[in-house]
């Protein structure tokens, strides 16, 4: 993947306010603003084109992203996203700055792995979370978490404590104490399928 997609131009917004948000983006132009770290939020603008195209990529939610503007550099992850309700239109950007050696909390995406194996066996894939809320040093931001589905048996779900971490990365609800080792992923069986052991059969009779 080209390191274009995770690099953006910006230039600094000085008109702010609604109206002002309005004839940004007749002006195919994005409304947006750097906070976080040791230094006073920043109010930018983005091409929307460009933005449209570079957020169509999973990894841009996930990933460090460079941010010019001016002379300035500005390391930074996306935070929220304001979207037009039916229109392919982004409306505002919050980013965070990522600061060397200060951990950041965001959200990364779930891939499933070998999810043919446990459907060979009969089973139903229910995914519980697509995401994961991480708390990682930059250096060791991941793109992704994989799961592994391979070795799962039908009828059992995998829950956070049962998914690997990579290394330096803290899943998040499992900081918060007893009752938020979320599901993740179950194999179930299928609705409705006929009893199989001589027990069932029995109880069926």
């Amino acid at each position: 993947m080209s390191d274009a997609i995770f690099t953006l131009t910006a230039e600094v917004r000085t008109d702010l306010g609604k109206g002002a948000s309005r004839r940004l983006r007749h002006e195919d132009k994005v409304p947006a603003i750097i906070y976080g770290g040791h230094k006073d939020a920043l109010s930018i603008t983005l091409e929307h084109s460009k933005l449209l195209k570079a957020q169509s990529f999973e990894a841009f939610y996930s990933h460090i992203l460079t941010i010019t503007v001016g002379k300035e550099k500005i390391q930074a992850i996306v935070k929220d996203m304001q979207r037009h309700p039916y229109k392919p239109k982004i409306m505002h950007v919050d980013f965070q700055r990522v600061e060397a050696g200060h951990e950041l909390t965001t959200i990364v995406p779930v891939h499933f792995l070998n999810e043919e194996m446990p459907i060979k066996k009969g089973g139903v894939v229910i995914h519980a979370l697509n995401e994961i809320e991480i708390s990682v040093l930059p250096k060791n931001l991941p793109e992704f978490i994989e799961v592994d589905l391979a070795n799962v048996e039908v009828g059992t779900t995998l829950h956070l404590t049962d998914i690997k971490a990579p290394k330096g990365v803290t899943f998040v609800q499992l900081t918060k104490g007893e009752g938020h080792d979320l599901p993740v992923v179950s194999v179930n069986k299928p609705a409705g399928k006929a009893v199989d052991t001589e027990e069932d059969a029995e109880t069926a009779e």
